[in-house]
């Protein structure tokens, strides 16, 4: 994996691995895992910070809270020269949990979560009527087979 130019090796990807599966291991279990010290888990740390390779640390909602929820992912073809003030707005949704430019038919792909049925269809509602959104498609996620 490379970012940026940034070249990392075995022990950077399998450092990076270890924190998907799991960002509040501890220094010594991660030393453990790798089979180096702790300064050096600290140093690598420390660099993959700094060349913005790790951005930060988040949870991951267990899977009974994430199935408590309506999750969907809505694809959103904006008029020529809204897009980004349709990003800026979709921004502003709390239920909007991610943004993404993409390539084809449709510009953007908006990821969406509802604490019930009502809630999602009620926010679909709003982004159909956000000023430059020309149509969107909405497909409900029915269940997750991974995520990383």
């Amino acid at each position: 994996m490379a970012s940026g130019g940034v070249s990392l090796d075995e022990i950077d990807e399998r450092l990076l691995t270890l924190l998907r599966d799991d960002a509040r291991q501890t220094i010594a279990q991660l030393a453990k895992e790798l089979g180096i010290s702790r300064g050096q888990i600290y140093s690598r740390l420390a660099r993959l910070e700094e060349e913005r390779i790790v951005a930060g640390y988040t949870v991951r909602l267990g899977h009974a809270f994430a199935a408590s929820r309506v999750r969907a992912h809505m694809m959103i073809k904006t008029l020529p020269r809204f897009h980004r003030e349709v990003e800026a707005a979709l921004a502003m949704l709390p239920q909007v949990q991610a943004i993404h430019a993409i390539s084809g038919e449709y510009d953007i792909i908006a990821m969406l979560e509802a604490d019930n049925g009502a809630q999602l269809n009620e926010l679909i509602d709003d982004v159909g009527l956000l000023d430059g959104v020309e149509r969107t498609t909405t497909s409900v996620i029915l269940a997750t087979k991974i995520e990383r």
